[in-house]
Protein backbone atom coordinates (compact mmCIF):
# COMPACT_ATOMS: atom_id res chain seq x y z
CA UNK A 1 0.00 0.00 0.00
CA UNK A 2 2.71 2.45 0.71
CA UNK A 3 3.82 2.64 -2.87
CA UNK A 4 0.20 3.40 -3.90
CA UNK A 5 -0.58 6.63 -2.72
CA UNK A 6 3.18 7.87 -3.34
CA UNK A 7 2.63 11.40 -5.25
CA UNK A 8 -0.89 11.13 -5.39
CA UNK A 9 -2.63 14.41 -4.83
CA UNK A 10 -5.30 14.08 -2.02
CA UNK A 11 -7.48 16.95 -0.63
CA UNK A 12 -8.60 15.84 3.03
CA UNK A 13 -11.67 18.15 4.03
CA UNK A 14 -11.73 18.98 8.10
CA UNK A 15 -7.88 17.94 7.73
CA UNK A 16 -6.79 19.45 11.12
CA UNK A 17 -9.40 17.34 12.74
CA UNK A 18 -9.01 14.47 14.77
CA UNK A 19 -9.48 11.58 11.75
CA UNK A 20 -8.57 13.85 9.20
CA UNK A 21 -5.16 14.98 11.32
CA UNK A 22 -4.44 11.29 11.59
CA UNK A 23 -5.28 10.48 7.98
CA UNK A 24 -2.78 13.60 6.88
CA UNK A 25 0.39 11.69 8.98
CA UNK A 26 -0.40 8.17 7.23
CA UNK A 27 -0.81 9.72 3.54
CA UNK A 28 2.54 11.53 4.21
CA UNK A 29 4.08 8.57 5.83
CA UNK A 30 3.23 6.82 2.41
CA UNK A 31 4.34 9.85 0.05
CA UNK A 32 1.26 11.52 -1.33
CA UNK A 33 0.82 15.34 -2.12
CA UNK A 34 -1.72 16.19 0.84
CA UNK A 35 -3.70 19.46 0.93
CA UNK A 36 -5.98 19.97 3.81
CA UNK A 37 -8.66 22.31 3.96
CA UNK A 38 -10.24 23.26 7.17
CA UNK A 39 -12.36 26.56 8.64
CA UNK A 40 -11.31 25.81 11.85
CA UNK A 41 -14.63 26.70 13.72
CA UNK A 42 -14.43 26.73 17.23
CA UNK A 43 -15.48 23.43 19.08
CA UNK A 44 -15.31 21.22 16.03
CA UNK A 45 -12.18 19.89 16.70
CA UNK A 46 -9.54 21.40 14.55
CA UNK A 47 -6.42 21.83 16.36
CA UNK A 48 -2.92 23.02 14.85
CA UNK A 49 -1.13 20.46 16.86
CA UNK A 50 -2.71 17.56 15.10
CA UNK A 51 -0.92 18.34 11.91
CA UNK A 52 2.38 19.17 14.08
CA UNK A 53 4.54 15.91 12.77
CA UNK A 54 3.44 16.79 9.19
CA UNK A 55 3.08 20.58 8.94
CA UNK A 56 5.89 21.71 6.93
CA UNK A 57 5.15 18.35 4.69
CA UNK A 58 1.47 19.92 3.83
CA UNK A 59 -0.63 22.73 2.11
CA UNK A 60 -2.97 24.24 4.41
CA UNK A 61 -6.25 26.23 3.37
CA UNK A 62 -7.91 27.20 5.80
CA UNK A 63 -11.66 28.03 4.23
CA UNK A 64 -15.25 26.86 4.02
CA UNK A 65 -16.31 23.79 2.34
CA UNK A 66 -19.67 25.93 1.56
CA UNK A 67 -16.88 28.44 -0.50
CA UNK A 68 -17.78 27.71 -3.47
CA UNK A 69 -14.97 30.18 -5.10
CA UNK A 70 -12.69 27.96 -2.49
CA UNK A 71 -13.59 24.91 -3.38
CA UNK A 72 -13.83 25.07 -6.71
CA UNK A 73 -9.96 26.10 -6.88
CA UNK A 74 -8.79 23.52 -4.62
CA UNK A 75 -10.71 20.82 -6.06
CA UNK A 76 -8.44 20.63 -9.30
CA UNK A 77 -6.38 18.41 -10.15
CA UNK A 78 -7.07 16.07 -7.21
CA UNK A 79 -7.03 12.19 -7.53
CA UNK A 80 -8.58 12.02 -4.03
CA UNK A 81 -10.82 13.72 -1.64
CA UNK A 82 -11.33 12.13 1.75
CA UNK A 83 -14.50 14.38 2.83
CA UNK A 84 -14.53 14.47 6.56
CA UNK A 85 -15.67 17.83 7.27
CA UNK A 86 -18.80 18.38 9.09
CA UNK A 87 -20.46 19.52 11.94
CA UNK A 88 -20.40 16.59 14.14
CA UNK A 89 -21.81 17.51 17.18
CA UNK A 90 -25.08 16.08 18.48
CA UNK A 91 -25.80 18.87 20.87
CA UNK A 92 -25.10 21.62 18.54
CA UNK A 93 -26.96 20.31 15.77
CA UNK A 94 -30.24 20.85 18.17
CA UNK A 95 -29.27 24.21 19.08
CA UNK A 96 -28.44 25.40 15.91
CA UNK A 97 -30.11 22.97 13.01
CA UNK A 98 -29.56 25.52 10.23
CA UNK A 99 -25.74 25.67 10.60
CA UNK A 100 -25.99 21.99 10.93
CA UNK A 101 -27.59 21.85 7.76
CA UNK A 102 -25.32 24.50 6.16
CA UNK A 103 -22.27 22.37 6.98
CA UNK A 104 -23.12 18.86 6.19
CA UNK A 105 -25.30 19.34 3.43
CA UNK A 106 -24.65 22.65 1.82
CA UNK A 107 -20.96 21.78 1.94
CA UNK A 108 -20.61 18.34 0.36
CA UNK A 109 -22.86 19.77 -2.27
CA UNK A 110 -20.73 22.48 -3.11
CA UNK A 111 -17.64 19.44 -3.30
CA UNK A 112 -19.54 17.68 -5.34
CA UNK A 113 -20.74 20.72 -8.06
CA UNK A 114 -16.70 21.83 -8.12
CA UNK A 115 -15.89 18.10 -8.93
CA UNK A 116 -18.74 18.22 -11.46
CA UNK A 117 -17.18 21.51 -13.20
CA UNK A 118 -13.78 20.56 -12.29
CA UNK A 119 -12.68 17.15 -11.81
CA UNK A 120 -14.81 14.33 -12.60
CA UNK A 121 -11.64 11.86 -12.80
CA UNK A 122 -11.34 12.16 -8.56
CA UNK A 123 -12.11 9.78 -6.16
CA UNK A 124 -14.05 10.83 -3.24
CA UNK A 125 -13.78 8.88 -0.03
CA UNK A 126 -16.95 10.21 2.51
CA UNK A 127 -16.86 9.36 6.14
CA UNK A 128 -20.44 8.98 7.97
CA UNK A 129 -21.84 7.79 11.00
CA UNK A 130 -23.38 5.02 12.46
CA UNK A 131 -25.96 7.53 13.77
CA UNK A 132 -27.50 7.60 10.38
CA UNK A 133 -29.58 4.16 11.85
CA UNK A 134 -31.31 5.38 14.36
CA UNK A 135 -32.36 2.72 16.74
CA UNK A 136 -31.21 -0.54 15.87
CA UNK A 137 -34.03 -2.89 14.96
CA UNK A 138 -31.18 -5.78 14.44
CA UNK A 139 -28.06 -6.59 15.83
CA UNK A 140 -25.10 -6.68 14.64
CA UNK A 141 -26.08 -3.75 12.15
CA UNK A 142 -25.71 -4.62 8.72
CA UNK A 143 -25.72 -1.85 5.57
CA UNK A 144 -29.09 -2.97 4.75
CA UNK A 145 -30.37 -1.98 8.44
CA UNK A 146 -33.58 0.67 7.63
CA UNK A 147 -32.76 3.93 8.38
CA UNK A 148 -33.97 6.28 10.79
CA UNK A 149 -31.51 8.64 12.10
CA UNK A 150 -32.99 10.19 15.57
CA UNK A 151 -31.43 13.89 15.43
CA UNK A 152 -30.83 16.63 13.24
CA UNK A 153 -27.04 15.26 13.07
CA UNK A 154 -27.37 11.87 11.80
CA UNK A 155 -29.87 13.26 9.11
CA UNK A 156 -27.91 15.81 7.13
CA UNK A 157 -25.12 12.88 7.44
CA UNK A 158 -27.84 11.06 5.83
CA UNK A 159 -28.43 13.05 3.08
CA UNK A 160 -25.13 13.97 2.51
CA UNK A 161 -24.63 10.61 1.90
CA UNK A 162 -27.42 10.35 -0.52
CA UNK A 163 -26.01 13.31 -2.58
CA UNK A 164 -22.66 11.29 -2.67
CA UNK A 165 -24.00 8.26 -3.94
CA UNK A 166 -26.37 10.08 -6.49
CA UNK A 167 -23.09 12.17 -8.08
CA UNK A 168 -21.47 8.65 -8.11
CA UNK A 169 -24.64 7.22 -10.06
CA UNK A 170 -25.54 9.87 -12.18
CA UNK A 171 -22.55 11.99 -12.79
CA UNK A 172 -20.20 8.97 -12.15
CA UNK A 173 -17.71 10.65 -9.70
CA UNK A 174 -16.59 7.50 -7.95
CA UNK A 175 -17.45 7.26 -4.37
CA UNK A 176 -17.62 5.25 -1.45
CA UNK A 177 -19.56 6.04 2.11
CA UNK A 178 -18.18 4.79 5.11
CA UNK A 179 -20.83 4.78 8.22
CA UNK A 180 -18.19 4.91 10.72
CA UNK A 181 -18.72 3.54 14.79
CA UNK A 182 -17.79 5.60 17.67
CA UNK A 183 -13.87 6.00 17.10
CA UNK A 184 -11.42 7.14 19.68
CA UNK A 185 -7.51 7.84 19.76
CA UNK A 186 -4.77 10.30 19.59
CA UNK A 187 -5.90 14.16 18.44
CA UNK A 188 -9.29 13.78 19.19
CA UNK A 189 -11.09 17.07 20.65
CA UNK A 190 -10.85 17.04 24.79
CA UNK A 191 -12.52 20.69 25.57
CA UNK A 192 -16.30 19.01 25.95
CA UNK A 193 -18.04 16.38 26.17
CA UNK A 194 -20.83 16.89 23.31
CA UNK A 195 -18.77 14.14 21.29
CA UNK A 196 -16.43 11.50 21.63
CA UNK A 197 -18.06 9.49 24.84
CA UNK A 198 -14.59 7.59 25.18
CA UNK A 199 -12.49 10.36 24.46
CA UNK A 200 -13.89 12.58 27.41
CA UNK A 201 -14.01 9.57 29.96
CA UNK A 202 -10.57 9.37 29.17
CA UNK A 203 -9.69 13.15 29.99
CA UNK A 204 -11.99 12.15 33.19
CA UNK A 205 -10.04 9.69 34.00
CA UNK A 206 -6.55 11.50 33.47
CA UNK A 207 -8.02 14.75 35.65
CA UNK A 208 -9.01 11.76 38.17
CA UNK A 209 -12.48 13.08 37.84
CA UNK A 210 -15.97 11.11 38.22
CA UNK A 211 -16.98 9.27 35.17
CA UNK A 212 -20.40 9.87 34.62
CA UNK A 213 -22.39 6.20 33.30
CA UNK A 214 -25.79 7.45 32.20
CA UNK A 215 -28.88 5.31 33.26
CA UNK A 216 -27.97 1.47 33.48
CA UNK A 217 -24.49 1.63 32.12
CA UNK A 218 -25.91 -1.15 29.93
CA UNK A 219 -26.04 0.45 26.55
CA UNK A 220 -24.11 -1.22 23.94
CA UNK A 221 -21.42 0.48 21.61
CA UNK A 222 -19.18 -0.61 18.99
CA UNK A 223 -15.51 1.57 19.73
CA UNK A 224 -12.80 1.54 17.36
CA UNK A 225 -9.12 3.02 17.34
CA UNK A 226 -8.10 5.21 14.94
CA UNK A 227 -5.35 3.45 13.79
CA UNK A 228 -7.54 0.87 12.53
CA UNK A 229 -10.25 3.36 11.17
CA UNK A 230 -7.17 5.21 9.38
CA UNK A 231 -6.12 1.60 7.45
CA UNK A 232 -9.59 0.88 6.37
CA UNK A 233 -9.59 4.54 4.73
CA UNK A 234 -6.70 4.40 2.82
CA UNK A 235 -7.39 0.52 1.70
CA UNK A 236 -10.93 1.27 0.58
CA UNK A 237 -9.60 4.58 -1.63
CA UNK A 238 -7.70 2.01 -3.44
CA UNK A 239 -9.64 -0.77 -4.04
CA UNK A 240 -11.86 -0.39 -7.06
CA UNK A 241 -14.30 -2.50 -5.76
CA UNK A 242 -15.35 -0.57 -2.99
CA UNK A 243 -16.49 2.46 -5.11
CA UNK A 244 -20.10 2.79 -5.63
CA UNK A 245 -20.86 1.09 -2.30
CA UNK A 246 -21.78 1.88 1.14
CA UNK A 247 -19.31 0.47 4.23
CA UNK A 248 -19.74 0.12 8.27
CA UNK A 249 -16.89 0.38 9.59
CA UNK A 250 -15.94 -0.58 13.41
CA UNK A 251 -15.15 -3.70 15.30
CA UNK A 252 -18.04 -5.61 15.25
CA UNK A 253 -17.25 -6.07 19.32
CA UNK A 254 -20.25 -4.89 21.44
CA UNK A 255 -18.97 -2.76 24.91
CA UNK A 256 -21.46 -1.38 27.55
CA UNK A 257 -20.48 1.64 29.35
CA UNK A 258 -19.89 -0.21 32.50
CA UNK A 259 -17.34 -1.92 31.09
CA UNK A 260 -15.61 0.64 29.69
CA UNK A 261 -15.43 2.72 32.21
CA UNK A 262 -13.96 0.32 34.61
CA UNK A 263 -10.99 -0.35 31.34
CA UNK A 264 -10.39 3.18 31.78
CA UNK A 265 -10.05 3.37 35.32
CA UNK A 266 -7.71 0.60 35.67
CA UNK A 267 -5.51 1.54 32.44
CA UNK A 268 -5.24 5.08 33.81
CA UNK A 269 -5.21 4.09 37.41
CA UNK A 270 -6.76 7.11 38.36
CA UNK A 271 -10.79 8.51 38.28
CA UNK A 272 -14.21 6.63 39.39
CA UNK A 273 -17.28 6.14 38.21
CA UNK A 274 -20.89 6.97 39.19
CA UNK A 275 -24.35 6.12 37.93
CA UNK A 276 -26.09 8.98 36.55
CA UNK A 277 -29.64 9.96 34.87
CA UNK A 278 -29.87 11.19 31.20
CA UNK A 279 -30.56 14.87 31.04
CA UNK A 280 -33.49 15.52 28.89
CA UNK A 281 -31.12 16.69 25.30
CA UNK A 282 -29.46 12.95 25.56
CA UNK A 283 -32.68 11.11 25.76
CA UNK A 284 -34.08 12.65 23.18
CA UNK A 285 -31.27 11.59 20.75
CA UNK A 286 -29.83 8.11 22.51
CA UNK A 287 -30.80 5.41 19.76
CA UNK A 288 -29.58 2.48 22.11
CA UNK A 289 -27.55 -0.92 21.90
CA UNK A 290 -25.26 -0.51 18.70
CA UNK A 291 -22.62 -2.54 17.16
CA UNK A 292 -21.61 -2.95 13.11
CA UNK A 293 -21.91 -5.98 11.16
CA UNK A 294 -18.63 -5.39 8.84
CA UNK A 295 -18.37 -8.16 7.08
CA UNK A 296 -18.75 -6.72 3.65
CA UNK A 297 -15.89 -3.96 4.12
CA UNK A 298 -13.52 -6.97 5.53
CA UNK A 299 -14.61 -8.95 2.37
CA UNK A 300 -14.40 -6.30 -0.05
CA UNK A 301 -10.70 -4.40 1.06
CA UNK A 302 -9.40 -7.70 2.77
CA UNK A 303 -9.44 -5.59 5.95
CA UNK A 304 -9.79 -6.59 10.08
CA UNK A 305 -9.65 -4.50 12.85
CA UNK A 306 -6.35 -5.24 14.90
CA UNK A 307 -5.71 -2.58 17.78
CA UNK A 308 -8.16 -4.25 20.75
CA UNK A 309 -10.08 -1.93 23.06
CA UNK A 310 -7.61 -2.19 25.86
CA UNK A 311 -4.33 -1.33 24.25
CA UNK A 312 -6.26 1.74 22.17
CA UNK A 313 -6.82 2.97 25.50
CA UNK A 314 -3.45 2.84 26.47
CA UNK A 315 -1.91 4.83 23.52
CA UNK A 316 -5.08 7.10 23.49
CA UNK A 317 -4.17 7.87 27.41
CA UNK A 318 -0.38 7.74 26.81
CA UNK A 319 -0.65 10.54 24.14
CA UNK A 320 -3.11 12.83 25.75
CA UNK A 321 -0.54 12.37 29.20
CA UNK A 322 2.21 13.22 26.92
CA UNK A 323 0.53 16.61 25.16
CA UNK A 324 -2.03 17.57 27.45
CA UNK A 325 -1.77 21.29 27.44
CA UNK A 326 -2.74 21.19 23.47
CA UNK A 327 -5.97 19.63 24.23
CA UNK A 328 -7.34 20.85 27.52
Amino acid sequence: MEERYKDKRVLITGGMGFIGSNLAIALVKEGADVTILDNMLPRQGGNLFNIKPVEKKVRINFSDIRNSQSVNYIVRNKDYIFHLAGQVSHVDSIKNPLQDLSINVEGTLVILEACRQFNRDVKIIFSGTRGQYGQSVRLPVDEKHPMNPKGVYAITNLCAENLVMVYDEIHKIRAIALRITNTYGPRHQMMHDEYGVLNWFIRQAIDSEVIPIFGSGKILRDFLFIEDLIEVILLAGLNQNAYGEIFNVGTGKPTNFIELAKIIVKIAKTGKIKFTEFSQERKEIEPGDYYADISKICSTVGWKPRVDLENGIQKTIDYYRSYKRYYW
